[in-house]
Parts: structure tokens; sequence; C-alpha cells
């Protein structure tokens, strides 16, 4: 399940997995800020010229193949094919 936010200036999403309860937060690095948590895990998305950052919320040694699902779904569902995910910022 994918919460989007009601703001089109941010993009700060949440996608749900209702099993496990783990949620992993979107965010667009362009028009919003991100301060890592600690203990939690981070992911990075590049797609064309549109970079997007991810970040695990209640991670309890999830499995990180869980994880990397939940972020291809939510990419499938933006439309960008073409994305590709990284462990550390792609710059």
């Amino acid at each position: 399940m994918i919460s989007i936010s009601n703001t089109d200036e941010q993009r700060n999403d949440i996608i749900h997995d209702r099993k496990s309860n783990l949620k992993v937060k979107a965010f667009d690095l362009f028009k919003s800020r991100m301060k890592q948590r600690d203990g939690e895990m981070r992911f990075f998305v590049t797609a064309g010229n549109q970079t997007l950052a991810f970040e695990t919320e209640g991670y309890k040694r999830h499995r990180q193949l869980l994880i990397l699902q939940m972020i291809s779904r939510y990419c499938i569902y933006l439309g960008l094919c073409e994305a590709q995910i990284h462990s550390s910022y792609p710059g």
C-alpha cells in the first residue's frame, strides 16, 4: 500500500508492508531534505534526471529483499521503468 502526500511541492510518500508493518519513506532529493535516522536503512533510486531517496521507518532486521521489492513496486507505480536502486548516494 502507498500513502501519497497531499502536496505536489514535496513528494514524501510512504510505502507500507501490511504483513511486517514496515514502512519505507520516499523523498525527492531536489524538493525536500532528508535526515538519516539511526538504525534505519537507506537506499537511493536514479531514473533519468530524477533522484529519489528511501528510508525505512521501524526497521527491525527485516529482509533487505523485502525493502528492495517495496521500492521497486513504488518505482513501477510512478512509471520509472528505467530506475536503478543504489545502496549509497549515487553522486
